[in-house]
């Protein structure tokens, strides 16, 4: 059992299924109060009735207070891992950018800015951001997705530079591919770059759970993204040209 969660009033946002519901069960079994958010208010009930938490369906931008309130009144523990998958280039519709900004980056936000007084006045909380190794990296084929994501990952980088003196614990969980229903999306994209080495849900969990252990702000699921992020801070062009390679070869696949 890890001591830091334990009795921890803990929210999960989009905790329906996929690595929320992973997320929720683990925290649950380490015995923390979990209330699971959800969109979908079946599937949040679901997960709430077999992990013994609560359920708090709706909007992840506006779940901090009713979450709040079905804990007792603390949050400890906030779980930013709502986002949404949009694919498309530049010329993608300006509504699947604005809701990748609203889900991916601006829930983050949001949230952060309902829970930090609270907080800061007590000198402790947690706070973790499902990102994606995308927002280390980039995703071939997704630009919102890699733009947001991006965005996600310096919130919660900026979020850990500027409180943990504080006693803020900020987490930037960075998987490549997990078998979920976001991954099935992806298309011919995501079974080139992500499906060969795509790992489960509950990889996902164990891999926060190091991380928490060890106070890690960086959580990579798939060990070698640290490789990949090195040699894109190394030497960019170089990182670069061997993407558009993959861009490349994503594009002749498509074709066929």
């Amino acid at each position: 059992m890890v001591e830091a969660v334990q009795d921890a009033g803990v929210v999960v946002t989009g905790a329906g299924g996929g690595i929320g519901a992973a997320l929720a069960r683990r925290f649950a079994a380490e015995g923390a109060r979990v209330v699971v958010n959800d969109l979908d208010a079946g599937r949040a009930k679901a997960v709430a009735d077999e992990i013994g938490g609560t359920a708090v369906p709706g909007d992840a931008s506006a779940v901090v207070g009713e979450a709040r309130d079905a804990l007792g009144g603390t949050v400890d523990v906030y779980c930013a891992n709502a986002g949404v998958g949009c694919a498309g280039s530049e010329a993608a519709e300006e509504s699947a950018w604005a809701l990748a900004w609203d889900v991916n980056v601006m829930a983050h936000v949001r949230a952060a800015h309902e829970l930090l007084p609270d907080w800061l006045e007590r000198g402790s909380g947690r706070f973790v951001s499902t990102v994606s190794a995308a927002g280390l990296l980039t995703m071939i084929g997704a630009a919102p997705y890699s733009v947001t994501k991006h965005g996600a990952y310096a919130f919660a980088e900026w979020l850990s530079l500027t409180y943990r003196h504080r006693g803020i614990k900020v987490h930037a969980i960075c998987p490549q591919g997990v078998r979920t229903d976001m991954l099935a999306a992806t298309g011919s994209a995501g079974d080139l770059v992500l499906r060969p080495t795509a790992i489960e849900p509950q990889d996902v969990a164990d891999a926060l759970f190091r991380g928490i252990e060890e106070d890690r702000f960086l959580v990579l699921p798939h060990p070698e993204v640290a490789e990949y992020y090195r040699a894109r801070a190394a030497d960019p062009d170089r990182w670069l040209h061997g993407m558009n390679r993959l861009q490349r070869q994503w594009e002749e696949t498509a074709a066929r």
